[in-house]
């Protein structure tokens, strides 16, 4: 008798050891699994493009997204044959264009901006990208005759929009939308509603100097993303931010540039003067919901300069930046002192 209730208290208890050894097995692998992070690259939008996604292992999620990326360019960059912005250069001063329900939309949210910076950011601003063409083969220092002519064909409000037809029209002849410097920014804003849909919670878009947050980490910590040192190459940065459900874009005069006879011309052109702006800015980083208003307000900072860029972000709401001025010195908006960890012996933050 004794010998069996001993036996039975034996298999108890190991049944008891098997239930337990299971149940932490499977915590275990749902902590590996929530904690899992993919990662795929790809070379679009003329930058290297990187998609994270974090508490998943689906990796047929990746052609999906860079998919939907190559559409979106092939409709929105004016350099593609046949896109939207190349039909409607090609028509400039002729008729309207059919074009997508994206290029009536980003060409909207683009005039907002031009009406902003009362046109200082102006998206047919196209003639003098292309005539500068720095970043390119044929870079060059125009002549001021070149500049005035290409100067005179910049104008947002020739910019016809019919929203019930989904056309566009350029008034003039000649003119072109080029939206370079806003594209990435709608690109990230729409890579987040798809991969949402997909039930995505938790991912990091980075399109270059875009990067755009879907959620926190799966086990509840936020995510840390470097702020670009721009005297260095990427990967060296000035601080960290530490936050969730954002995007951050950096731009500056330090992304495409040439010299020449000793004197640098960058790519942000005042459309105003036809010239690389002269700025204190050496760059900026532009917090906030939507990483298209981020993407414009970048440009829009640039070409206001120090002061004006400094109050245009301050009487925005749910807007913060991170400037750095030639002077190596880095002013951070309010609503960052919490968030932002500034890091470098090379710089001084102004209180």
């Amino acid at each position: 008798m004794k010998k069996n209730l001993k036996q039975k208290i034996i298999i108890i208890i190991m049944l008891f050891s098997i239930i337990f050894t299971f149940s932490g097995c499977q915590e275990e692998k749902q902590e590996v699994i929530s904690n899992t992070k993919i990662s795929s690259s790809e070379f679009l939008l003329d930058t290297h493009v990187t998609i994270t996604l974090y508490g998943t292992e689906d990796e047929t999620l990746f052609p999906i997204i860079f998919g939907e990326i190559e559409r979106l360019e092939k409709l929105l960059s004016v350099h593609i044959e046949g896109s939207d912005l190349d039909q409607i250069k090609e028509n400039a001063g002729i008729k309207p264009i059919k074009v997508s329900e994206d290029t009536i939309k980003i060409m909207e949210k683009s005039i907002k901006y031009s009406k902003l910076t009362n046109g200082l950011f102006d998206i047919t601003s196209g003639p003098l990208i292309d005539l500068w063409g720095i970043g390119t083969e044929s870079e060059k220092i125009p002549s001021q005759e070149e500049i005035y002519s290409a100067v005179k064909l910049i104008d947002y409000e020739k910019i016809k929009i019919d929203k019930e037809n989904t056309t566009v029209l350029l008034a003039e002849k000649g003119m072109i939308a080029n939206l370079g410097a806003i594209a990435k920014g709608y690109i990230a804003d729409k890579i987040e509603e798809k991969l949402q849909d997909l039930g995505v919670k938790s991912a990091i878009i980075n399109l270059g100097g875009n990067v755009q947050l879907i959620g926190g980490k799966p086990d509840g910590t936020l995510f840390r993303i470097g702020i670009q040192d721009p005297d260095e190459t990427r990967g060296g940065n000035i601080g960290v931010y530490t936050g969730k459900d954002v995007t951050i874009v950096s731009s500056g005069d330090y992304e495409r540039f040439f010299i020449k006879d000793g004197v640098r011309y960058h790519h942000i052109l005042n459309p105003k003067t036809g010239y690389p702006v002269e700025t204190e800015i050496k760059s900026v980083s532009i917090i906030t919901d939507e990483s298209f208003e981020a993407d414009a307000l970048s440009t829009s900072v640039l070409l206001s300069g120090w002061e004006k860029g400094i109050e245009m972000v301050e009487n925005l709401e749910n807007v913060e930046a991170i400037f750095i001025n030639k002077n190596h010195e880095v002013y951070v908006t309010n609503g960052l002192n919490n968030s932002f960890e500034f890091n470098s012996d090379n710089y001084k933050l102004l209180e």
